[in-house]
């Protein structure tokens, strides 16, 4: 199809031969409006003549001799090439290891060098721009040429990006069903009776995971215990202990908790942490300086007001047993109103009052505009 420019050439041209006015001497004149190149008559050129270059090849290194096989075509090289003593080493040395492998290997890989060449010779062919071509339209552009070769082009039948990530999250989903249905089961040999702590094992340490994937915060270790537990010292050396830990000892759960995240694995912190806790045990049982004169302090920590029931509304049986004689006395009361018939129903009184309103409704006057 014409472009845009070769269209506005062509009208040019048909506009220029109707109003334009040349002298018929002068050939160069009548190119005046036209966008191609002049070309000038040059001795030894004759009608139909062309130019050579444009049936150049690319000289072949083998004088367009076929080989049968990579043998051959070594064995050649050797003979009539000029290599360097490098090169010839290593034609030689490919040329031991293709003599020492089996027949079905060469044939192998002889129809699989024919295939290759096949596929790739389109894009060793020569790309030349065409000389009657205006700004080289039509033209094959050598930046698009790739080495992927085989690819089927796009035809309109392939689903959107967003259906195949909803393919892929539900590939995600069965995956990690079939390990929940397949592989999760037997993990139940590995499962171990549930044994309490004993008490020389004081301290519980909490992990974090994200399934196998990294996370900065896979390396935290938390670690928590009691210094009640630790049996091993007085109530004044657990003091001390409660005040060396300072912020991080909660008062209204009587737990002390730390955490650590500074080594890049989670078995380095843990270490640090248990390395920790025998330093400020060691401090603790320091008889040089106890810490009694020192307060605890707990300013850190906010307490939360519970509010709780109060113990005098709770319900006394001197209570329950007052509540019991009314209720009886209550019930006696309405016995002897219902023999009498003294007692009242409300329900019929509403309804009478309900019907009495209805029935004795008054007519209300209604005021009419006059015609």
């Amino acid at each position: 199809m014409a472009s845009a420019a070769n269209s506005l050439r062509l009208c040019l041209r048909a506009t220029s031969r109707q109003i334009s006015v040349r002298p018929a001497a002068s050939p160069l004149l009548r190119r005046t409006l036209t966008t191609t190149a002049a070309q000038c008559a040059r001795p030894g050129r004759k009608k139909g003549w062309k130019d050579p270059s444009d049936n150049f090849e690319f000289p072949d290194p083998y004088d367009g001799k076929v080989f049968n096989d990579l043998g051959e075509q070594l064995r050649y090289s050797l003979e009539n090439d000029q290599l360097t003593e490098a090169e010839r080493v290593t034609v030689q040395q490919a040329l031991a290891n293709w003599e020492n492998k089996p027949n079905e290997e060469k044939l192998e890989e002889q129809q699989i060098i024919k295939e290759i060449d096949k596929e790739f010779a389109p894009l060793r062919a020569p790309v030349r721009a065409r000389r009657n071509a205006f700004w080289n339209e039509e033209e094959q552009d050598t930046d698009l040429i790739t080495d992927e070769v085989g690819e089927d082009d796009f035809e309109e039948n392939d689903m959107m990006a967003m259906g195949h990530a909803k393919l892929e999250e539900h590939r995600e989903y069965r995956e990690y069903a079939r390990i929940a249905v397949w592989e999760m089961p037997l993990l139940s040999k590995f499962a171990k009776k549930f044994e309490p702590p004993k008490e020389n094992e004081v301290l519980r340490f909490r992990y974090t995971t994200y399934m196998g994937e990294f996370h900065p915060a896979d390396r935290k270790v938390v670690v928590e215990f009691d210094p009640r537990d630790l049996f091993e010292l007085t109530e004044v050396q657990r003091n001390k202990l409660r005040k060396l830990a300072g912020a991080r000892y909660n008062p209204e759960k009587g737990i002390i908790k730390m955490s650590c995240e500074k080594f890049e694995l989670p078995a380095q912190n843990k270490r640090w942490l248990g390395d920790t806790i025998a330093r400020l045990i060691t401090e603790a049982k320091d008889p040089t300086d106890t810490f009694e004169d020192i307060p605890l302090d707990t300013r850190h920590h906010k307490f939360k007001s519970i509010p709780r029931f109060p113990k005098e509304w709770y319900m006394s049986e001197e209570r329950s047993r007052e509540l019991l004689a009314q209720r009886e006395k209550s019930l006696e009361l309405d016995h002897k109103k219902r023999q009498q018939r003294e007692l009242i129903d409300g329900v019929k009184v509403i309804q009478q009052g309900v019907l009495s309103t209805v029935t004795e409704r008054e007519p209300v006057a209604v005021r009419v505009k006059a015609r």
